[in-house]
């Protein structure tokens, strides 16, 4: 009796391969971890120097060690934690001049991308941005800084995304949680969470206008009094040698 033989080719290969992928794969207990803490940290419920004991967060989190010290050194990529001597980790401190750079870079970046999108926005981009101004509109009223900064984040990625600007944005996603503690610094100051939203219209109009220059001027201002608002609490003394 012959035994009958069967061929496998890569196609076929490839075509089992891809019943295999997953489409929506499972949140680990590192991710959830991992984005609990950064909240907590950008929200302010662990203040700047405070030492992160492995075995406390342990506890909080209901996770092993091992994942806590994943969460750490990842969080150490991000700027918001940092190793003191004779402490270990500790959450990172904001200092003025650190502060500026970053809104410099902020500037440099936005001023650009915002103009581009202005340039080009087509009705889907508006329609996009009006929702999410929306969604600011009504957490600004709540002053839920968290859901703001949600928000806000979805605001720019629309911008940069629609503008061109990929490489630009992956360079902000990665100084984003630094822009999220300055961000809610400057929001519990009096006012921040009218102004703010209200600097972001003048961005959003001007897009609506399709006026790159107007969008540029408004993205400027917008960060530069934010920045004005920063040095006020992260440098006072130069701040009142101004005054």
């Amino acid at each position: 009796m012959s035994q009958k033989l069967f061929a496998i080719t890569s196609d076929d290969v490839v075509q089992d391969l891809g019943s295999l992928r997953i489409e929506n794969p499972p949140i680990t207990l590192r991710e959830m971890s991992l984005e609990r803490l950064r909240n907590a940290i950008i929200a302010g419920l662990f203040r700047p120097g405070q030492r992160l004991v492995e075995r406390a967060l342990c506890d909080q989190l209901g996770v092993s060690r091992s994942v806590i010290r994943e969460v750490l050194r990842h969080l150490e990529t991000e700027g918001l934690v940092e190793t003191a001597p004779k402490q270990g980790p500790i959450v990172a401190l904001i200092a003025w001049h650190q502060a500026r750079q970053i809104y410099d870079i902020r500037i440099a970046l936005e001023t650009t991308a915002v103009a581009d999108c202005a340039r080009n926005a087509d009705l889907e981009t508006k329609e996009k941005l009006r929702t999410v101004l929306e969604d600011l509109d009504r957490n600004s009223a709540k002053n839920d800084a968290m859901t703001i900064l949600a928000a806000t984040n979805a605001f720019y990625e629309t911008i940069f995304l629609s503008g061109g600007h990929e490489i630009a944005w992956d360079i902000v996603k990665r100084l984003n949680g630094r822009i999220s503690r300055l961000r809610v610094m400057t929001l519990a100051t009096v006012n921040r969470t009218v102004s703010g939203p209200a600097s972001m219209r003048e961005i959003f109009n001007a897009i609506m206008r399709n006026e790159p220059d107007a969008a540029t001027a408004a993205c400027r201002a917008h960060i530069t009094e934010a920045a004005r608002i920063a040095e006020g609490l992260l440098a006072p003394e130069i701040a009142a040698d101004r005054s």
